[in-house]
């Protein structure tokens, strides 16, 4: 890919792109180095709340020994752009409000829960200011994906509320999700304070959608769209991210492409194809640390729906 369609690519994906609740390829999250790990934790408790994005959680890997994962072959990798290559593990869970329930909730979110092995490679152009990544996941959306073992583990530990509607949960269907995604500087000061535009497209059978955002960051960083020497071996700064999210199709309220028999799903017509979802957080990163603190809230998803809250944690270390 050369640089007259990754700008092209940019100029239609900036009407819209893609939003996700686990988004950890997003540069105000990068890691100066081409080999580490993250842990990343999300859960609705963070925001006083225990329904709709319940909770989720990620592991992910970044090493140049993965420039020889053969999935990297149906990946886009532009040309002239510097490629890092990862794996993760993504496991996600969706809850209504009365979980403790064993009856469907109607016109609540359904129970549902997924978890998928993602291959993945991002680019950074310096002198372009853009960043490019593309990721395919292959995973299971269903019981196979244990939502319910641990739901109900976390809160048999922390005291809470047995749940007891998981048996209505979204059957057992394949994940198969292709994602990429282009971010573009507009506006930078020093190291103190950068813009960046952002834009993503989702096709799969777990989430189709296509939105578009902004992410700006403040504070003392070290900036993924310079060539410069690095400056700082600690960085401190705050980020906050709108995006907005055109929605195709989404197997956590509908259910999976193939098993259509699910106990209770929300119809087509009763999906919002239009969100909008605010992230804001703290980054602290040393020389071989990382750990950031975040917020999020979305607006309802589907017409008898809530705005949905939550928080998490990352905890990372290059290697």
């Amino acid at each position: 890919m050369n640089y007259q369609s990754i700008n092209i690519c940019f100029m239609l994906m900036c009407c819209f792109g893609y939003s996700q609740k686990i988004d950890h390829l997003v540069s105000f999250r990068a890691i100066d180095k081409d080999s580490y790990f993250k842990f990343h934790y999300d859960n609705d408790y963070f925001a006083a709340s225990d329904e709709n994005y319940t909770q989720g959680y990620s592991f992910e890997f970044a090493d140049p020994v993965f420039k020889k994962n053969p999935i990297n072959d149906i990946l886009i990798q532009p040309k002239k752009f510097e490629m890092r290559y990862g794996l993760a593990i993504e496991h996600i869970g969706f809850t209504p409000d009365r979980y403790d329930l064993p009856e469907i909730q109607f016109g609540d979110r359904p129970f549902a829960a997924a978890i998928m092995l993602k291959s993945y490679v991002v680019g950074q152009h310096v002198e372009k200011k853009l960043r490019f990544h593309s990721a395919f996941n292959l995973g299971l959306i269903g019981p196979g994906a244990f939502g319910e073992e641990m739901q109900v583990g976390i809160h048999e530990a922390t005291g809470n509320k047995t749940p007891l509607g998981w048996h209505n949960q979204i059957k057992n269907d394949i994940v198969i999700n292709y994602n990429i995604g282009i971010e573009k500087q507009l506006l930078s000061v020093r190291d103190l304070l950068s813009l960046q535009a952002q834009s993503n497209l989702n096709v799969g059978s777990l989430f189709t959608n296509i939105s578009a955002g902004a992410n700006m960051v403040i504070g003392n960083f070290n900036s993924p769209f310079t060539s410069e020497a690095k400056k700082s071996n600690f960085q401190i700064y705050l980020y906050a991210q709108p995006v907005f999210t055109l929605v195709g199709y989404d197997a956590t309220l509908q259910g999976g492409l193939i098993t259509r028999d699910s106990p209770y799903t929300i119809s087509s017509s009763d999906l919002e194809r239009f969100t909008a979802q605010y992230n804001f957080g703290l980054i602290v990163q040393t020389k071989t640390l990382f750990f950031e603190y975040t917020r999020s809230s979305i607006t309802k998803e589907f017409a008898t729906g809530d705005l949905a809250k939550w928080g998490g944690v990352r905890i990372g270390f290059t290697f």
